[in-house]
Order: structure tokens, then C-alpha cells, then sequence
């Protein structure tokens, strides 16, 4: 049982964190002319955005959190997926993501986590046809595990995907809905991939999506910024992870 006192009572507190964090990247290029975001030759003014894009959704009545793909094939430095970016990378959101899941364990918020295998030929139909080295990702493969750090608890659930999206063809959805939830909050990885997916799959089924900017990660600072910008216009709420203390 997950009362609103959880979510509810912390309304004030986490809108008061949010309007700073959104003020202090709104107001990050004083001059006007400098972008918010650059990646490449891509570059986003935060005055295109100002007034059309960003309101937050805060938290709503019962929360639970997604720790999506944190597995060891983006963890250990002889893995081909390997992504230990300082600051950005996924080594440091599993760091990050640690104290999380412990406040998350002790006021009793759902946790579910994602992993992802193939063991059909059928399975993860084009997406592996796109990317062909996921076929190596099979459950007796180790790099498919998910990381020590974050060992799920007795009460936690696993669920097995295919597809970036958690929502994707699994029972997700369902799952949280007959429980009552109507927010998630999404840590894991990557930031450009699978967060982003679940991200704006969790908005089409209505749930609210939060984001802690330090408990995602990716292969490289710009396409992180940049998909973390995004989603936080269009699709959620990207939060400093102090934020979580509402849960």
C-alpha cells in the first residue's frame, strides 16, 4: 500500500525544486544567443522552446520506479557496450542509482526492472535486424545480468524485453495499472535508447514520466543532453535526483 501521503504531501517541495531547475536551464544562455543543447552542427535555443514546451507534470497519487537495462554489458570495460563516460555515462548512473532504489525499498514504492535476451529467432524481429550484435545478447550470456550494485530484491520484478521501449510487448502497463500507479519514475539506460522509448511509451499509456537526470546514462555527452532536453520538453519531467525525495 502506497498512501498519497507518499506522493501527495511532497507536492510543494518538489514543485518549488522543479520551478528552480527549470528557471536555471531556461536562463543557462543570458545573452540570448547562445544554444541550451549543441550536439554537432544541431543546435537548440532555449528560446524556441520558451513558452510552447516543459511544463512539468510533478508527481501524481502512487509512484513506481523502472530501472531499465542497467546490465553488466554497459558496466565491465571489456564489454563491447561498454558506457563509463564521467559524469554521463552509465558506470555513474548505476552509482547514482544505488541510494535511489534504497529510499524507493523503504517506503514500499513498486520497483520493476528490464533486461533484455533473445531466445527465438523470432525475437526482437527488425530491431536486431538494425543492430545484428544483439543476437549475442542471449540469456546464458553473463553481459545480459543485471548489475550487482543493483541486485533486485525478493520483492522487486524482472521483466524480460525485446524491444527499446519497457512497454513494449510486456505486460508493464497492465501490470502497474492494476496496482494503481500512475507515475514512474525511469532510471537505467541509454538515455538516447531505451529511456527515451519507455519515456514516451509510459506518456501514451498515461503514466507520468520522471526522470533523475544523474540516474541515466549513455555513450556520449552530447546525445545525452540532448535526448534528456527533449524528453523534458515533450514527453516528462528530467529532475535533479534530489527531486526523488518526494517519492
Amino acid at each position: 500500500k502506497h498512501p498519497r501521503s507518499h506522493f501527495g504531501s511532497s507536492c510543494s517541495k518538489w514543485c518549488g525544486i522543479m520551478g528552480d531547475e527549470k528557471r536555471r536551464r531556461l536562463d543557462s544562455n543570458p545573452g540570448g544567443g547562445t544554444p541550451l543543447v549543441s550536439a554537432g552542427r544541431s543546435e537548440v535555443s532555449a528560446e524556441s522552446y520558451r513558452g510552447l514546451f516543459g511544463d512539468g507534470l510533478g508527481f501524481g497519487e502512487k509512484a513506481a520506479v523502472l530501472a531499465i537495462d542497467f546490465t553488466r554489458a554497459y558496466t565491465e570495460k571489456n564489454s563491447p557496450w561498454y558506457c563509463g563516460g564521467a559524469g554521463f555515462g552509465v558506470v555513474d548512473a548505476v552509482k547514482e542509482s544505488v541510494e535511489l532504489l534504497e529510499l524507493a525499498r523503504s517506503k514500499g514504492v513498486p520497483i520493476v526492472y528490464t533486461k533484455v535476451y533473445f531466445e527465438s529467432p523470432l525475437d526482437g524481429g527488425v530491431f536486431v535486424q538494425k543492430i545484428p550484435k544483439l543476437r549475442t545478447w542471449t540469456k546464458d550470456n553473463p553481459l545480459t545480468e543485471i548489475v550487482p550494485e543493483l541486485t533486485p530484491g525478493a520483492e522487486d520484478t524482472v521483466i524480460v524485453k525485446h524491444y527499446p521501449s519497457a512497454f513494449f510487448g510486456t505486460p508493464l502497463a497492465a501490470a502497474l495499472t492494476a496496482r494503481k500507479v500512475d507515475t514512474v519514475v525511469v532510471i537505467g539506460c541509454s538515455t538516447s535508447g531505451c529511456i527515451r522509448a519507455t519515456v514516451l511509451d509510459g506518456m501514451q499509456h498515461g503514466f507520468r514520466c520522471i526522470v533523475p537526470r544523474e540516474c541515466v546514462g549513455d555513450r556520449t555527452q552530447e546525445i545525452h543532453e540532448s535526448n534528456l532536453f527533449d524528453m523534458n520538453a515533450k514527453n516528462g519531467d528530467v529532475v535533479p535526483k534530489r527531486v526523488e525525495s518526494a517519492l
